[in-house]
């Protein structure tokens, strides 16, 4: 029996030891688990409170770093603009900035030239960077991307010297012609010669002033806002009545066909505005004695039935280098006749704006010494206009207002098909 009760008091003895050591060891791994580890020291433990939360949610990319350089914390824009590789930051000049900041506290910004990723064509990112103390360790780095601002005002300033350009021929020639206008004043014909040039003048900068405005309404304003069906052969009458005394002066015969029945939705007046200069352009462009077509037909598309108007002259032709450009504003593919003619240099650049504001294109086919043919493709009217309707109520229907941006843009029926009247010039591509 005293055997048998020492066996039972060491297995009782036994038993207590492992439930205490059980014990301690559970205590000791939710101590471990619970302890920050080296990468949580270097995130949330290591950045003040609420740091975290402000730079989720700002624009710039941002990036902080600790006493050895190593980013701490990194915003998705700040790897997609390759700031940060493999845990570092990439950019030696910024990595400076963040040592000087670092040792004398002070803020420091600067604008640099950063190459372009996955790109072999040399482009650079021009990016602000701002580095800034945070506490007393950590060192922040905030970088925006100023590639589209300098874009944007590149484009602007380039538009402000065309302009200035333009304004200033003929506000000088009226100036000089005024002059001597005032020295001929005891010689009629002189004076009467000198009064013609200062009308011509006066038109040309009336011309140019006009569609400067011109422009400026259709890059800022919603065709679809006031958009209505618009018949083409209206379109096409209004564009031919425009260049009338042009084309008779030249003795040019404008022929106009296939427009029956056809109708565009659009704001009328810059779609009268766009084809009249697809039509002025080709009677100023062509010799005498020649011919000026415009066609119109309706074409099947996968994205929807289309309208296209061609304008089809025989006049220079362009060549393939000015046809990557014609578009652009001011310039111009023959500068002499420009100048003969009045042109502006503007009008196949409100014809682009015009043609892209409806969902719509414009598109040229031309050859030297052979003529040209533009041709401007629009929704057709119709299933544009239910389109656009539907829209407007599926939205006030979800309580958004206002159409978005693919309102008005066509899904039509298939209308039946008007050939194209047969014109001696070259075909429109299609």
């Amino acid at each position: 029996m005293d055997v048998n009760a020492a066996v039972a008091a060491a297995a009782a003895i036994a038993g207590v030891l492992t439930g205490v050591i059980a014990v301690l060891a559970f205590r000791w791994s939710e101590r471990e688990q619970n302890r920050p580890t080296r990468s949580s020291l270097h995130t949330d433990a290591v950045l003040p409170p609420g740091v975290d939360t402000v730079l989720s949610v700002l624009r710039s990319s941002a990036v902080v770093l600790d006493e050895a350089d190593a980013v701490v914390k990194a915003s998705s824009a700040a790897y997609a603009l390759g700031l940060v590789r493999g845990g570092k930051l990439a950019v030696e000049p910024m990595l400076q900035m963040a040592r000087d900041t670092r040792r004398d506290g002070e803020i420091r910004q600067v604008e640099l030239d950063l190459p372009r990723r996955g790109t072999g064509r040399g482009e650079a990112l021009a990016v602000s960077a701002r580095v800034a103390p945070l506490g007393s360790r950590l060192v922040l780095l905030l970088v925006e991307d100023l590639t589209e601002a300098r874009r944007i005002e590149a484009v602007r300033r380039d538009f402000v010297a065309n302009v200035s350009h333009e304004l200033k021929t003929p506000v000088g020639a009226l100036s000089l012609l005024s002059e001597a206008v005032m020295d001929a004043s005891e010689d009629p014909e002189a004076v009467e010669r000198f009064a013609g040039r200062m009308q011509i003048e006066a038109t040309r900068l009336t011309s140019l002033v006009q569609e400067l405005i011109d422009l400026s309404r259709v890059q800022n304003d919603d065709p679809l806002e006031d958009a209505e069906p618009v018949r083409v052969d209206e379109l096409v009458a209004e564009a031919i009545d425009r260049c009338r005394h042009q084309a008779g002066a030249k003795q040019i015969t404008m022929a106009a066909g296939g427009a029956a029945d056809l109708r565009v939705w659009g704001n009328r007046g810059q779609l009268a505005a766009a084809l009249g200069n697809l039509v002025e352009n080709a009677v100023n462009y062509s010799p005498a004695r020649t011919r000026v077509g415009i066609a119109a037909r309706s074409v099947n598309a996968p994205g929807g039935d289309h309208i296209e108007i061609a304008v089809t002259d025989q006049g220079i032709g362009i060549s393939d280098k000015d046809k990557e450009r014609i578009f652009e504003r001011f310039y111009r593919v023959d500068p002499a006749r420009s100048r003969a003619t009045g042109g502006t240099g503007l009008g196949l650049a409100i014809v682009k704006h015009v043609a892209a504001s409806h969902g719509g294109e414009v598109a040229v086919w031309s050859a030297e010494g052979q003529g040209s043919t533009f041709t401007l493709r629009l929704p057709e009217a119709g299933a544009a206009r239910d389109r656009a309707h539907q829209q407007t109520a599926r939205h006030e229907r979800a309580g958004g207002a206002g159409l978005d941006e693919e309102a008005g843009r066509s899904t039509p029926t298939s209308p039946e098909s008007t050939a194209y009247e047969t014109l001696p010039a070259p075909e429109v591509l299609p």
